[in-house]
């Protein structure tokens, strides 16, 4: 056992000393490993040795401030850039769609996008906005960058420390960087560190210079070797991107206190599990409402939307922005309170896009454990068994008449005691209270005749439910669906979050005493 722990200890350092070499198919080489033919710098700092480009300062030749070796036969736009380098101390970047200002910088200085290289471990991985906006997303991190130039987190690439156990900070990494519309993703040694999406209209930027740096400061070394750089036409990077289906999540703002109603932690969760299930579909987050950003939707296979309904839904100021949509085929999902619009606003509309709403005086949202002991043959039930949960269940929907094009996908009788309750907008009428003892309805699928595909689900007031796997893979598998990929037989893969994620992005600060056990007693069936 010590010899196999440290033969494995051995073969991961050697793993990361030498980084593994992909496929590098359409890479060309942008540094012969010879000269600097083709790159510009000030000569004082910079040089070829053994095959690498190496950067220096010392104490007796400093820099004044942060100069850079720009390559000069190209701005690209669209690109992978893979990058070997080794760090022997100090501070570094690699500089992407970058920019100069000669009579305001002086010469050799640029500003811009730029992964960051860093000794401490703190910032390594990063990326930096250099003269540009400052951090802009943290190791781990998965960021947009809003109109007011501020990043906001909106999901995780992975732990911070995890990623930087995989970078060896004495030694050479690979840094790849794929810039493709307004998102930049950076890996080192093939793990993804950082990803920003820019929305920042005024600021971003499409193109532009590639650069390596030598910070000002203690004196400093960098290497950097084998720089190879694959353009994407774009015709490639629409190809690329129309090869994947694209999630809009919209999450609603804060609401019902600690735990429930996670708009933003569970549309995040979502996303991240979708993201790493190894299937052709990626992700947008926008928390606190409706996106601003016009072009929020642009590409969009689908749209999901976990927020408060009735007449604060998110969608209702929006309905002429969304109809088009849902006229090209847009798929349209809605979880929990979301399924509840206005009759008399948005009521018509929900049975043409969804197949069926919450209606007030009509639907009801009791607590109950809803056993679901047979499911329908479709592919939002692949990998699902038959599972009970306790939830704010609403159930007795208005749908389509004689359900057509409607698909009930959970189905369970309620206990009676949930239609006693006195008449309301939500609690009871009179309709229900004789519905004694009926099979209720409480998630469909709905074919809309132009084949877009509608899902709604009431459950989803806990956010703790999704460790359940039944429920999180039958969720997952409907998003899928009305994005139109193709649903695994097994079911949309996805690991059970920890109670440590389950705790990542809420809304409100965790009470002293909640534990682990009361979070998993919330929707165990009772």
């Amino acid at each position: 056992m010590r010899y196999a722990m440290l033969l494995t200890s051995c073969l991961l350092l050697a793993a990361m000393a030498t980084p593994v070499q992909a496929d590098d198919t359409d890479f060309r080489p942008i540094f012969d490993g010879k000269t600097l033919d083709g790159w510009d710098g000030n000569p004082d700092f910079w040089r070829v040795e053994d095959g690498a480009i190496v950067g220096q300062t010392t104490a007796e030749n400093p820099t004044k401030g942060n100069t850079f070796l720009i390559w000069r036969d190209g701005e690209p736009g669209d690109f992978e850039l893979k990058v070997e380098f080794k760090l022997v101390n100090g501070n570094s970047g690699i500089q992407v769609r970058s920019f100069e200002k000669p009579d305001e910088w002086g010469k050799w200085v640029v500003g811009g996008y730029q992964p960051d290289i860093e000794d401490s471990g703190r910032f390594m991985g990063i990326m930096y906005g250099e003269r540009y906006r400052g951090i802009l997303a943290m190791r781990g991190d998965k960021t947009v960058i809003g109109k007011d130039s501020k990043p906001q987190i909106v999901g995780k690439v992975g732990d911070s420390q995890e990623l930087l156990e995989n970078i060896d900070l004495n030694g050479w990494n690979e840094y790849h960087i794929i810039a493709r519309d307004w998102t930049i993703s950076q890996k080192i040694n093939g793990h993804t560190m950082a990803e920003v999406t820019d929305h920042d209209e005024a600021n971003r930027r499409a193109d532009g210079l590639i650069a390596f740096q030598l910070h000002a400061g203690p004196p400093m070394k960098v290497l950097f070797r084998n720089v190879r750089l694959k353009e994407l036409d774009g015709d490639q990077a629409a190809a690329d991107s129309a090869d994947k289906k694209r999630v809009v999540f919209v999450a609603g703002t804060a609401s019902h206190g600690y735990g429930g109603h996670e708009h933003k932690a569970g549309l995040l969760l979502l996303a991240q599990l979708l993201e790493e299930s190894g299937l052709p579909v990626e992700t947008a987050v926008h928390v606190n409402g409706w996106p601003d950003d016009p072009d929020a939707f642009e590409g969009a296979d689908t749209i999901v939307i976990f927020a408060n309904g009735g007449g604060g839904h998110p969608i209702l100021p929006h309905l002429e922005q969304v109809e088009p949509l849902m006229n090209q085929g847009v798929g349209l999902a809605c979880l929990h309170y979301a399924v509840e619009v206005p009759k008399d606003r948005a009521g018509q509309q929900f049975l043409d896009w969804i197949g069926g709403y919450f209606e007030t005086h009509w639907s009801v949202n009791p607590w109950w454990t809803a056993r679901f002991e047979q499911l329908p043959t479709h592919p939002i039930t692949r990998g699902v068994e038959p599972f009970a949960l306790y939830d704010e269940w609403y159930y007795h929907m208005r749908f389509r008449p004689d359900m057509e094009g409607v698909t009930p996908l959970l189905t369970a009788v309620p206990p009676d005691s949930t239609r006693e309750r006195p008449d309301g907008p939500h609690s009871n009428n009179p309709t229900v209270r004789e519905r004694r003892g009926e099979a209720e309805h409480v998630a469909w699928a709905y074919e809309r005749p132009d084949g877009g595909r509608g899902f709604g689900f009431t459950g989803g007031h806990w956010h703790w439910a999704w460790a359940d796997d039944d429920y999180r893979t039958f969720v997952l598998n409907a998003v899928a669906w009305t994005a139109g990929l193709e649903v695994p037989e097994a079911g949309m893969p996805s690991s059970a979050p920890t109670y440590e994620e389950l705790l990542e992005n809420q809304d409100y600060p965790k009470p002293d005493d909640f534990t682990e056990q009361r979070a998993w007693a919330t929707f165990a069936p009772r």
